[in-house]
């Protein structure tokens, strides 16, 4: 399996922990004799015993402790060592193919399966492989190894060990090939339930304001009670495996009971004998159990490790070029060449032959109704996706001959839905340049309106909380435009990035654009007119159709679909 990879780096320990549990399985294996010698020798009835084997035999067993103990604990250690980092890698594996995903990759994926798979099913895996390590070789060779020894015995008893183990392997192994599929099926039905608790718990709000907590919390039960049955489906068939190998051992230890009690009889075989064919039988119960516990976790780890494989093995749908292919044009920054686009399964297109060109240090607004396009466009830009027909370029060049660093750098974007990190401010405005120096911060801090930081005694070292829960939302706006500014990109835009400022803030915001767009170029998405009062060019959008283009004054005049959003906004 290519999961083993991962393993490379802790080769040692996946070879020093099956021999040494291998070696801890050798010593088990002598106990018996051992303990049938000190029966018949050391301890025998009528008789004064042999107390020379007697103390003989306590000190060897007193040893053999000691070095299973040893065994055992080296082994524990290095089966866990590599185990947990098979874990750490398999997991920074999936997250650099996260990471690589594009935009359209993640929405067919979606996001409750990649964290079930970054930690429920990664765990498991990483479990199994301690498992095996630990117990896949030492319990059939305890298995087999009791079998083999059982003829140095008796000849006659252990013809019972071959016709039990064969029998044992059907039930284990059959039960095993059984559950496989139903645990992938409970895995599937994992992802619905988490998918549907993220999305309550993400938009609890509105299902409050919308009072759907009755129908939510149904098709949640519903959800989980199919979940449920999946669970006790697959559980009652690998819950057989231990009732099976615990009828099929104790009937075997019952007729092997019984022969020996004819042979010892018969003077054939003695008591030592059959203790020391009991202990080999019980040592297969012991062993077996183990055995069927491991390939219960192993089965649901190989479930487990299919997901993840599917994960990685997923070719992200863009690519990107190591270097810059071409040479940019500093004026021409963005350029639609009959631009269209269309989402993976939607029933129509997004955008559609949409051309237009900004040039440097301009300020471009982007309107239209909900649904129009206007995150579509700014996100072929950003190439968070690629356009199904024409060609989108920067500076001259096709969005597709940038590498993705160059690209990352060269085009920021500020989300409507301001997103902030555990960690300071400072933390949070360096992920536009991990460099940037304490002027270069204040300075974006400024130019965003975002002052209130500067006023607070902490300064830059204010403390944020996850999702920046300690801020309102105005804040986390202009703390998220600050963020793109500190990377000083050639092209900055601006998603509908002042719906949560007061009125008095966004124009403070809106004054600062021209001096925003010096050396760049600024595109500014809005619902609402007056916000695009002061741009260059404002582009409207109706049903992913380009419409129009023009400054304010001379779209009110001549775009009834621009007209129409201003007066219904002012009159």
């Amino acid at each position: 399996m290519k999961l083993l990879r991962s393993l490379k780096e802790y080769r040692k320990e996946c070879i020093l922990a099956p021999l040494l549990k291998l070696a801890e399985a050798f010593l088990e294996l002598r106990i018996p004799l051992i303990i049938r010698d000190l029966i018949d020798r050391g301890i025998p009835l009528g008789q004064e015993g042999d107390f020379s084997v007697l103390t003989r035999t306590i000190l060897i067993l007193f040893l053999y402790a000691l070095l299973g103990f040893g065994f055992a604990v080296i082994a524990q250690y290095a089966a866990a060592r590599a185990a947990t980092g098979f874990g750490a890698a398999v997991r920074e594996r999936m997250m650099e193919r996260v990471a690589s995903l594009s935009y359209q990759d993640l929405d067919t994926v979606g996001t409750s399966e990649i964290l079930t798979r970054m930690t429920e099913d990664s765990q498991r895996v990483q479990t199994g492989i301690n498992l095996v390590l630990r117990l896949f070789l030492r319990s059939p060779f305890i298995v087999f190894g009791a079998m083999i020894m059982a003829f140095f015995v008796d000849v006659p008893s252990a013809v019972i060990f071959v016709l039990v183990i064969p029998l044992l392997a059907v039930a284990v192994f059959g039960i095993m090939l059984l559950s496989i599929p139903l645990y992938r099926k409970v895995q599937d039905k994992l992802d619905l339930v988490l998918r549907r608790t993220r999305e309550n718990l993400y938009g609890v709000r509105v299902l409050r304001a919308f009072r759907r907590e009755e129908k939510e919390t149904e098709a949640f039960r519903e959800e989980s009670r199919l979940l449920a049955l999946s669970q006790r489906v697959s559980a009652r068939v690998s819950n057989l495996t231990n009732p099976l190998t615990l009828i099929l051992i104790n009937g075997a230890i019952v007729l092997l009971l019984h022969c020996g009690a004819v042979r010892v009889e018969e003077g054939n075989l003695s008591k030592g004998d059959v203790v020391a064919l009991y202990n080999y039988m019980s040592q297969i119960l012991v062993e077996l159990i183990k055995l069927a516990n491991l390939i219960v976790t192993v089965t649901r780890a190989f479930a487990s490790a299919g997901r993840i494989q599917t994960l990685l093995d997923r070719t992200p749908a863009q690519t990107y070029p190591e270097q810059l292919e071409g040479k940019p044009d500093p004026v021409q920054t963005v350029a639609f060449d009959r631009v269209s686009l269309s989402y993976a399964g939607a029933g129509s297109e997004s955008l559609r032959d949409v051309s237009f060109t900004a040039r440097r240090g301009e300020v471009v607004g982007v309107i239209g109704g909900t649904g129009s396009g206007k995150t579509s466009l700014i996100s072929l830009i950003a190439r968070f996706y690629d356009a199904t027909e024409g060609t989108v370029r920067l500076m001259g060049l096709p969005v597709q001959n940038y590498p993705q660093k160059m690209l990352r750098k060269a085009v920021a974007v500020v989300p409507q839905h301001a997103v902030l990190f555990s960690g300071s401010v400072a933390d949070n405005l360096r992920w536009g340049n991990p460099d940037a120096t304490e002027e270069q911060l204040r300075h974006a801090l400024e130019l965003a309106q975002a002052t209130f930081v500067l006023d607070d005694p902490e300064g830059l070292n204010r403390p944020v909380e996850h999702g920046g829960a300690n801020f309102s939302g105005g804040q986390r706006q202009r703390l998220s435009i600050a963020r793109a500014l500190t990377g000083d990109p050639d092209i900055l835009i601006l998603d509908d990035s002042f719906s949560a400022l007061d009125h008095a803030t966004e124009k403070a915001v809106r004054e600062e654009l021209r001096s925003l767009a010096e050396g760049r170029t600024v595109f500014l998405v809005s619902q609402r007119s007056v916000s695009l009062r002061d741009c260059d060019r404002i582009l409207v959008l109706e049903n992913g159709i380009l419409v129009d283009s023009g400054t304010h004054d001379e779209l009110l005049e001549r775009c009834s679909v621009f007209r129409e959003i201003y007066d219904s906004q002012f009159r």
